[in-house]
């Protein structure tokens, strides 16, 4: 395959939608060689409900894979079982493969909806990492001190508190290093919160006699509150899996303030998009029309735009008309009593009752279109239809 070295298109490619690149003046040369590089980026899949947060990386890989690169996705299915510490203020606990291997299928089915597949090289890191001994395990060791690896923040915040740290934690950034030189990384991708992760490669690759990958990190994406890291734990996030009325409804929940911010990192505006985006933003523009824009340019990006066309019907039907819509989904219970927060969670309104009990006390739940804020409220079902609505998006009717 041909692969594309327009200086416009490289240096976009380097800055827009980045954090930072290490080293920027040799990936420029690379990507400018005509050289089609190895571009990894590792995933421990200890999830697989992934949200617009996670696909900020993803629409990067995207443009590489547009320009020619191999891209080269490495499931963590030995470094998942120890978990990642960066960021984390405890010990992670350890998983099971099989759970990880399944978790990876999920990923790869959602992460389809951007990148083609059938062109990405899938690795599984156990392939090489299991098979280390403990010569093996010390050598690779032997690239790193014990003080490099205490000045990492997260450690210093954890003896600072108290917390322990354990040794198995300081392997972590080895392995995800020595994983670069399994596949002969020439660039790796990541979140800012994986830096030191990224640069430990550099290192283990030159003592394997292989030129250091360059690091590229990529902003983190605001939830839809304006404020804190999307995230399903604070429940600010738009899920991939999200239907398009879901996906259009959240998006237009965003603050003004971060429209840009998400044109960018979320619906992949290029640079000439972002200036005329920012233009209208400073002048009369109305940034409800513009939001409407965002939602239907990120429903089109997982869906198509006749979903989008749809999504914004629903949505000004909905909303500017205040209406209920005409077909909700029915389900049929197995009893016939429910507590308030079971009955949200067991329909699939909220993930968790801690989220369910966060929805009533903050006014979103209504049943019948009557308000309820009792978190103990008993629900009895009978064979009459009762109206179910979580926020302003959700509505089920239930019955017997």
């Amino acid at each position: 395959m041909t692969v594309k070295t327009d200086e416009k298109l490289v240096d976009e490619v380097l800055s827009l939608g980045v954090s930072d690149v290490i080293v920027a003046e040799d990936l420029k040369k690379k990507l400018m060689s005509g050289r089609q590089l190895r571009i990894k980026l590792g995933i421990d899949p200890t999830g697989f409900d992934l949200h617009l947060g996670h696909m900020v990386v993803i629409h990067k890989l995207k443009e590489f894979q547009d320009m020619g690169h191999q891209i080269v996705l490495l499931f963590g299915n030995f470094t998942g079982q120890i978990g990642d510490p960066s960021g984390k203020d405890k010990t992670r606990p350890m998983r099971n493969q099989e759970e990880l291997e399944n978790n990876a299928k999920d990923y790869l089915e959602q992460v389809s909806k951007i990148l083609d597949v059938d062109k990405v090289e899938v690795v599984w890191n156990a392939d090489w990492l299991a098979k280390m001994n403990f010569a093996d395990v010390a050598k690779l060791a032997s690239n790193f001190t014990v003080s490099q690896m205490l000045e990492r923040d997260m450690y210093q915040e954890r003896i600072k508190a108290g917390k322990p740290i354990a040794l198995h934690e300081f392997l972590y950034p080895l392995m995800q290093g020595y994983d670069s030189v399994a596949i002969k990384a020439d660039l790796e991708l990541g979140g800012t919160d994986q830096t030191f992760n990224l640069l430990a490669a550099r290192p283990i690759q030159k003592a394997n006699e292989q030129a250091p990958q360059n690091v590229m990190t990529v902003p983190i994406l605001v939830g839809t509150d304006g404020t804190m890291k999307m995230g399903k734990s604070t429940g600010n996030y738009i899920a991939v899996a999200d239907e398009p009325n879901e996906m259009f409804g959240k998006t237009m929940s965003i603050p003004d303030d971060v429209l840009l911010n998400y044109f960018e990192l979320a619906a992949r505006a290029n640079r000439d998009e972002l200036d005329d985006f920012e233009k209208r933003l400073s002048g009369d523009a109305n940034p409800r029309d513009m939001k409407v824009e965002l939602a239907k340019r990120i429903v089109s990006l997982y869906y198509d735009e006749a979903a989008a066309d749809a999504a914004e019907e629903y949505f000004v039907n909905l909303f500017k008309k205040k209406a209920i819509p005409d077909e909700i989904e029915e389900t049929k219970l197995s009893k016939s009593e429910w507590g308030l927060l079971d009955l949200i969670v067991e329909l699939e309104m909220a993930s968790s009752k801690g989220e369910a009990r966060r929805l009533v006390q903050g006014g979103a739940v209504k049943i019948n279109e009557e308000k309820i804020d009792d978190v103990e409220l008993i629900i009895k079902i009978s064979e009459n239809k009762t109206l179910i609505q979580v926020g302003k998006r959700k509505f089920r009717r239930i019955s017997l």
